[in-house]
């Protein structure tokens, strides 16, 4: 069975039974960004258990079935119009950031491209440029993702020290993942039944762009969402007559060289 990691999957919103069909597909890994709880949470202390449950809780349910379970911590982007809440979230992150499975900030970015919401994008970089972290990008959806995925390149490009090959640009569509790549970013295609893109549309764009720095991941979330999606992405790319190197390289290989960035990287434990 060929190895596979979901470099982008929220398991927090998912019930232990997904952990048991993607350890039977061969999921070997995952990680799992902070992210919106589903509604809009009213004080930091409900952000610091959030963080407990990332860092502590949901590793040893991913064991259970051989999956090593990493994460990424940040207020996401949905509830960062509330500057204040931003803050005081922001302030806490630095105690959780040495635990061994987190692997840097995210998935911080744009919901509306607000002002505030370009603020406190910011100010999650900034922390990261100063801890040293790896960076992983939410982009926005639908009508505002070319035109948000282009302020997020433009504050990147402003801030001298943010280096593009530690940040990836997740949910890149069609019309984003040239700037992204070309600005030497890794890039995330995230394969939805109805938003962002489908398997056959990731194909086209490992077809269009080569592989190189690119990842498959499902983002499984509170919508409608498939936590099998990077094995359809894989068979996908069989049926097409691609070899396995190239579909090993992008849902394992890049996710992992990627990873290896982190200054806490514990590697990878065998497979059984």
């Amino acid at each position: 069975m060929a190895a596979y990691i979901d470099p982008h999957i929220h398991m927090i919103s998912r019930v232990t039974d997904d952990y048991h069909r993607m350890a039977l597909a061969g999921c070997q890994a995952i990680s799992e960004p902070a992210f919106w709880a589903g509604f809009d949470r009213g004080s930091a202390a409900g952000f610091r258990d959030y963080f407990h449950h990332l860092v502590d809780v949901e590793p040893r349910r991913a064991a259970q079935f051989g999956i090593q379970h990493f994460s990424w911590l940040c207020i996401n982007a949905k509830e960062a119009e509330n500057v204040s809440l931003s803050r005081d979230v922001i302030a806490l992150i630095p105690e959780f950031l040495e635990r061994p499975t987190v692997l840097g900030i995210g998935e911080i970015g744009l919901n509306k491209n607000t002002a505030n919401e370009a603020t406190i994008f910011q100010e999650h970089v900034d922390l990261a440029m100063r801890k040293d972290e790896l960076v992983l990008v939410h982009t926005p959806h639908l009508q505002d993702k070319h035109k948000g995925t282009l302020m997020i390149l433009d504050m990147f490009k402003n801030d001298r020290r943010v280096r593009p090959d530690r940040v990836c640009i997740d949910h890149v569509e069609e019309h984003t993942i040239r700037p992204a790549l070309d600005a030497g970013f890794w890039v995330g295609m995230t394969l939805y039944p109805v938003t962002k893109c489908t398997p056959e549309r990731a194909c086209d764009m490992v077809e269009k762009y080569g592989g190189e720095r690119m990842m498959a991941n499902s983002a499984g979330d509170w919508g409608r969402s498939d936590p099998m999606a990077v094995p359809e992405f894989m068979l996908a790319m069989r049926r097409r007559g691609h070899p396995e190197a190239l579909i090993h390289k992008v849902v394992h290989d890049n996710p992992l060289e990627f990873w290896q960035k982190s200054r806490r990287w514990p590697g990878l434990a065998p497979r059984p």
